[in-house]
């Protein structure tokens, strides 16, 4: 994972959540905002037609040209609730897997700034990568450059 992190609610690090910046400078985690919760639960609401337990985590992850994020499983929260991630800034092609391996069959998804998507809970198992800004045409939707995205989490901690 070459992206830059930070984090709201629960702070991530491999294969954990802490409430401090555990692999940082130890410094406690800003609060997850409730209009974060908000936005998901419609998110869900609308794509599964019920909402689901209150969010309590945010990745936001910057991507410039470079950065990419390999295959993985979402497989570090406790929850099965569906996870939502809103795409910011440059376009980029999203990965999504297969249940069994990080290799074929999976399937690519161009997203642009602003697109918003509900994808089943971790106990899918799905493996899942962001493959960054570089692999789609760079459409430069704000003036810095890169990608944010924001994924919206349910710790069930």
């Amino acid at each position: 994972m070459t992206a830059r992190q930070v984090c709201l609610g629960w702070h991530w690090y491999p294969y954990a959540y802490a409430r401090t910046a555990t692999d940082g400078d130890g410094t406690p985690v800003k609060p997850f905002p409730t209009w974060l919760d908000d936005l998901a639960q419609r998110a869900v609401t609308d794509a599964l037609g019920a909402p689901t337990a209150s969010y309590d985590i945010a990745l936001i992850n910057f991507y410039d040209g470079a950065a990419r994020m390999g295959m993985h499983r979402d497989a570090d929260e406790r929850s099965d609730a569906p996870v939502v991630s809103l795409s910011l800034g440059d376009t980029c092609v999203f990965r999504f897997g297969n249940p069994e391996t990080r290799t074929k069959p999976y399937t690519d998804v161009e997203l642009r700034s602003g697109d918003l998507f509900v994808f089943g809970g971790r106990r899918e198992g799905r493996f899942t990568a962001c493959r960054g800004s570089t692999r789609a045409r760079r459409q430069r939707s704000w003036g810095c450059g890169g990608r944010l995205n924001v994924t919206l989490r349910v710790s069930g901690f």
